[in-house]
């Protein structure tokens, strides 16, 4: 598969503005919106492009716990599995060869985090250990906003496409709007009326409702990618120790690398998580020993390429069907 600049800006484009209509988006890019169209099916059917709005963590102030569980080999499909299924998973992978399982699980700030995060784990001898970090803060990826990675539009092209935002505090999510939350995570882009279609809503209330959710955000867009339909093949998590008083300026220096795709502070014996996307692995060894082995304050690094996503972006691989 070939992919041209014209596909990395529509990529880009959505991460912006996923909502955006095609006219808006062939505007900005010098295109038409019937080339946008195209190029954005193709993105969808040879590329796994796929646009999402997700409850932003952050402004609704949930607490991200990001688990590392260890397990047999004959068992870790099974366990990611279980996990993938939950719902307030919004990430769920396999790494170390096929016996470490990292998931991402957000917890509103009212619910009893010892029975989501403890309780409710798959209960087998087979799960060997079980690590929980918070996050205490982000630095890139997810409700933060796009990385560096995405580099294919300018600052006016970025500005012009970027959504009005109301300044207000995040709207509050009520069990009104699980349908309208559930149909958005699975395709971000959907129409207010097939959305009208999903909620029994007037079409004029899901629009007034979608765009107070977003504007206020209480929602965020963001889109799921192959990456290796890109070329890029190394996908590895990396674990940093770094000393306290460096930690807030390793994770803005972080922020600025392009092959960083995640990054957050965490509590834990390491206390700060990375994603990191390469071309391949003696990329990846470059980065590791020329960037960030020179960040001052990083004292150890642990890292373990990214094998299988079960889940991403909240929903589950279409391969894991059971």
């Amino acid at each position: 598969m070939d992919f041209d600049d014209l596909d990395r800006q529509v990529v880009h484009a959505l991460r912006i503005n996923g909502r955006a209509g095609w006219k808006e988006i062939g505007t900005v890019l010098g295109v038409s919106d019937q080339t946008v169209a195209r190029r954005y099916r193709r993105l969808r059917a040879e590329a796994g492009v796929r646009v999402v709005g997700l409850p932003n963590p952050i402004g609704l102030g949930y607490e991200n716990w990001v688990l590392r569980l260890r397990a047999a080999p004959d068992a870790a499909l099974a366990i990611a599995k279980a996990l993938a299924h939950r719902p307030d998973t919004a990430w769920v992978t396999i790494t170390s060869g096929g016996t470490e399982i990292s998931a991402n699980v957000r917890v509103p700030a009212s619910h009893d985090r010892e029975a989501l995060l403890l309780q409710k784990l798959p209960r087998t001898p087979r799960l060997v250990a079980v690590t929980a970090h918070c996050v205490i803060h982000n630095f890139v990826g997810g409700a933060v906003g796009p990385d560096r990675r995405d580099g294919a539009l300018t600052d006016d092209q970025i500005a012009a496409l970027t959504p009005a935002t109301t300044g207000t505090s995040a709207a509050r999510l009520t069990d009104a709007d699980a349908p309208l939350i559930d149909a958005l995570a699975r395709d971000g882009r959907l129409s207010f009326a097939d959305l009208a279609g999903v909620t029994g809503w007037p079409e004029s209330t899901v629009r007034r409702r979608t765009q107070e959710l977003f504007e206020s955000g209480s929602l965020y867009g963001d889109v799921e990618v192959d990456m290796e339909s890109f070329g890029y093949r190394a996908a590895v998590l990396l674990w940093l120790s770094v000393a306290p008083s460096r930690l807030a300026a390793v994770g803005e220096a972080l922020s600025e690398h392009e092959e960083v795709v995640f990054a957050a502070a965490t509590t834990g014996p390491t206390n700060l998580q990375v994603t990191a996307i390469c071309r391949d692995m003696p990329e990846f060894y470059r980065y590791l020993s020329e960037r960030i082995g020179q960040l001052e304050g990083v004292e150890r690094v642990e890292s373990a390429p990214l094998l299988r996503h079960v889940k991403q972006l909240g929903t589950v691989a279409p391969d894991i069907t059971r």
